[in-house]
């Protein structure tokens, strides 16, 4: 273990906690302001989620590179950019992070902290969508980082804001993240029995975009 991944976990840690304290309270306040009107909240729930992402990843980026996802971790193990016992340490971090964002949420909201969805979220269009939406997030951070860096945090935010409304799941692309909404019975929330379908459209969009970046960037070609 390198001296430098206490400090990276613990930001991939932080991270998660504050994206998924985010994701589940903004859906929240976004459904009880709304009046029923499910668009209304998804556009709030939409903006505060691009928000928090374009933040995130500049305040943490260059200490963890700022994944607070398993499906990116996962990529960037692949391209040898971290070991596997690196890329553990990162995933364990980011699925306790994303449940204690959601613990957070329910706290400042006086809801029960323990909670089971019963969002339900099934069947092969529901994946489709997941895979879709995971495909567009790692291509954007593939294939922008190749060559504009800067410029990740915003088409991180964008792509995510794109998923939401162009999705059928509005865009969760991330398996840690689906976990812990599995534990709010909110405006977030998803079946923990849709959970397994979701992770794996993830990883499956997350593997086709790292295919597409071996076949279209020369750098990847040669990793």
């Amino acid at each position: 273990m390198t001296t430098a991944l206490p400090r990276q976990a613990a930001a991939e840690l932080l991270g998660a906690i504050l994206l998924t304290g985010v994701v589940v309270g903004s859906g929240i306040l976004a459904s009880r302001l709304a009046g029923g009107n499910d668009a209304v909240a998804l556009l709030g729930n939409t903006l505060a989620t691009a928000a928090i992402l374009y933040v995130l990843i500049h305040a943490l980026g260059p200490i963890s590179g700022a994944h607070f996802n398993p499906a990116v971790t996962l990529i960037m193990a692949l391209r040898r950019q971290l070991t596997p016992t690196v890329a553990l340490v990162y995933m364990l971090a980011q699925v306790a992070g994303c449940i204690l964002g959601a613990w957070l949420a329910h706290a400042m909201f006086e809801l029960p902290i323990l909670q089971t969805s019963t969002h339900v979220r099934a069947g092969p269009a529901q994946m489709l969508s997941e895979g879709v939406a995971t495909f567009a997030l790692l291509f954007a951070i593939l294939f922008v980082s190749r060559w504009k860096a800067e410029a990740v945090p915003a088409a991180v935010a964008l792509v995510i804001t794109a998923g939401y409304w162009w999705t059928a799941s509005t865009s969760f692309a991330n398996p840690a993240i689906s976990i812990a909404r599995a534990m709010s019975d909110t405006f977030a929330g998803v079946r923990p029995a849709d959970v397994p379908g979701f992770i794996a459209g993830q990883i499956a969009g997350a593997l086709l975009a790292w295919a597409a970046s071996v076949a279209l960037l020369p750098k990847d070609r040669q990793t």
